[in-house]
């Protein structure tokens, strides 16, 4: 690098020596709503306290004030002052002022995370999920890319909840960064906590890939989505109906389920999805990633009368409240053949949920300035939402829990979703009945990649090598897993007319321990023989086989008892961590909520060396196996069939095998 410019300044400036001018609030961004007031006065004073230590005392007096407004104001210190005036977006990885590419990559990810067009409430650092945050503030913001610009290969950056810790001394096969999201003392993980800890500045809610800086846009979630839509529809029509005119009900476009429109239209059926803010719908509208804004009920019936008569694939979004939708169906007898909801529902009291009976806007008054009365309103919508789709199951709908913790909130609201046993819902979680069983069992997960150069030639270039080693690995594949093989090659050849990618060149696929290690492996070679004109960072949602603990979603097809454990995704991060990641994070919260679930992902940067194979797969094969070994531990059948394909074929991999008990012996000796 010869000559520095601006933005590079900039980064390796981290917190500027003279005060910017105060920031003036952009009403055209959409913000997070206000967060309630839950600080005492001795609080709010180590509140001030806490964020005015990242400046030199000559500003206290300025910014104390300031930041007092902002956590008065708005809930939280975020610093808009400091939010940099340069664009944010995920650069080619050479226009970062770094010292070595793997913290290069890092800065790439984190500017995709902040990115308006990637971002749900960019100018407050969250990328998805209502709270989904990247960093707390801009102060941290701006010194993790400063140390990341100094980094040398010797050195691992930690990252307290956004905060960066620092640099310390390490070894070129170590980490770059280590990153740790709301990890608390177990008795102070309920949700107020959150609330309190968060507004002192000195705990974040990461969600998965948000804090992570894996997130890639709604495209990290079409896949999943997309997977699971169409064998909900499969496991539901009987052998002679197909999907077409079929209509899917669901709500949310916010953050990772804007992805929904677009999976129904890949599935091919009439996919209806609500979502009550108008900026969110209008983004996705805007980005394609639906068909049609529709903005009052008498014209969505109309709508899905006309798509069902036609047969249309079509992505339909209702500018309004879901209960509505439900409701109003119900009277039309509109029939619903499969139903959802991804509303941020692990986020009830925040702005995760809008209840029937007020508009966006008094939603996030009464947040802010009535959060007693708002959370009685939001149970009694949750009542009405459940009710609503007992009617239409009992007309025949498949409903299916996105693990948004719809069920678990409607059962605490006191909505009727509890089984005859009084301990089970009545209706599965998309886990229970289809990616565990079909996917996560057998090691196959939401794997991605991002192309460093940002240029769509070398995404194409990466989607034909994965084009051909899934096709290649299909020829020897089992009848198990044939149904996957096929579902993924489809999913890849099409994914580039599917036109998923929003911000940086990124591509996710569905496969297992064998097809991650081997499209790696060609990814490296391709980036070391020119192919790839840059390096690609290599990753994966934490929603995975092995990276989440999960009782209400990721593990939930575990039946065992240990579904309420988090050992696995802390060895999976420990594990990941010496053997070869780029960066690794760990988190409290994410999808279900806080306390209810422990997540952990990484990040690798393939840059065509021989050293880099062996991460591969050293990686690579702990970071799935570690989950099928778990589940089959447990006694999935799917998993101990996954577990003896990969024994068989590593002699060094050895594992504590289940030994089945039957059910009769069991019986008999409580019948005694």
């Amino acid at each position: 690098m010869t000559e520095l410019n601006d933005f590079q300044e900039a980064l390796l400036q981290g917190i500027p020596t003279e005060l910017p001018p105060a920031a003036i609030y952009d009403k055209a961004v959409s913000h997070a709503p206000k967060r309630k007031s839950v600080l005492t006065l001795a609080e709010e004073k180590l509140a001030i306290r806490n964020a005015l230590r990242y400046f030199p005392q000559k500003w206290h007096g300025v910014l104390g004030k300031e930041f007092l407004d902002e956590l008065r104001q708005y809930g939280r210190i975020y610093m808009y002052r400091f939010r940099p005036t340069y664009k944010m977006f995920a650069r080619p990885i050479n226009e970062y002022p770094a010292k070595c590419l793997q913290a290069a990559s890092i800065m790439l990810m984190i500017q995709n995370n902040l990115d308006p067009d990637v971002a749900q409430h960019p100018y407050e650092l969250i990328t998805y999920g209502g709270n989904g945050a990247v960093f707390q503030n801009w102060a941290q913001y701006l010194l993790t890319m400063k140390f990341l610009s100094m980094m040398s290969n010797d050195q691992t950056l930690h990252i307290y909840s956004g905060h960066p810790m620092g640099l310390f001394p390490s070894s070129p096969f170590a980490p770059r960064v280590v990153v740790t999201n709301g990890m608390m003392i177990p008795n102070y993980s309920k949700p107020d906590d959150l609330e309190r800890f968060n507004a002192l500045g000195v705990t974040q809610y990461g969600q998965m890939t948000a804090g992570s800086y894996m997130y890639i846009g709604p495209q990290g979630i079409v896949h999943g989505t997309t997977i699971t839509v169409i064998n909900a529809f499969r496991k539901h029509l009987p052998s002679h109906e197909t999907i077409a005119g079929k209509v899917f009900l669901t709500s949310g476009l916010g953050g990772m389920s804007g992805a929904q429109p677009k999976a129904g239209n890949i599935a091919g059926c009439i996919t209806v999805c609500a979502e009550v803010n108008p900026v969110a719908a209008q983004k996705r509208y805007e980005q394609g990633w639906v068909d049609v804004l529709i903005r009052d009920m008498e014209s969505l019936i109309d709508r899905v009368r006309t798509a069902i008569s036609n047969q249309e694939v079509i992505a339909i979004a209702y500018v309004g409240n879901i209960v509505d939708v439900w409701e109003q169906f119900d009277r039309e007898d509109i029939k619903i053949t499969v139903g959802s909801d991804q509303t941020s529902l692990h986020n009830p009291w925040s702005g995760g949920y809008y209840p029937a009976g007020l508009s966006f806007e008094e939603s996030n008054d009464w947040i802010a300035h009535k959060p007693n009365e708002f959370k009685l309103m939001v149970q009694e919508s949750l009542v009405r939402h459940a009710a609503a789709i007992n009617r239409h199951v009992a007309k025949g709908t498949y409903f299916f829990d996105y693990g948004n913790a719809f069920l678990l909130e409607c059962s605490r609201a006191g909505a009727d979703v509890m089984s005859a046993n009084g301990i089970d819902f009545k209706y599965p979680s998309y886990v229970q009945d289809i990616l565990g069983p079909m996917c996560f069992d057998y090691g196959f997960g939401p794997f991605r990649w991002v192309c460093t150069s940002g240029k769509s030639s070398d995404l194409e270039t990466t989607d034909q090598i994965a084009l051909k080693v899934l096709s290649d690995i299909k020829t020897s594949s089992s009848e198990e897993i044939s149904l996957q093989m096929e579902d993924n090659i489809k999913w890849i050849k099409e994914a580039k007319q599917n036109k998923l990618v929003v911000g940086s060149q990124a591509r996710i696929l569905y496969t297992d321990a064998l097809g991650r290690m081997k499209i790696a492996m060609a990814f490296n070679e391709a980036v070391r023989d020119g192919r790839l004109t840059a390096e690609v960072v290599l990753g994966r949602d934490h929603h995975d086989v092995s990276g989440t603990d999960s009782p209400y979603r990721e593990t939930s097809n575990i039946y065992d008892g240990s579904s309420f454990t988090a050992d696995m995704a802390i060895h999976n991060v420990i594990g990941d961590s010496f053997r070869g990641a780029t960066w690794v994070s760990i988190h409290n919260g994410g999808g279900v909520g806080w306390g209810e679930v422990i997540n952990g992902g990484f990040g690798l940067l393939l840059d065509g060396t021989e050293a880099t194979e062996d991460k591969i797969r050293q990686m690579l094969f702990f970071d799935v196996n570690n989950g099928i070994a778990r589940r089959a531990w447990a006694r999935n059948k799917e998993a101990k069939s996954a577990l003896a394909t990969e024994l068989a074929r590593t002699p060094t991999f050895k594992v504590t095998e289940s030994v089945l008990v039957d059910d009769n012996l069991i019986q008999q000796l409580f019948n005694a």
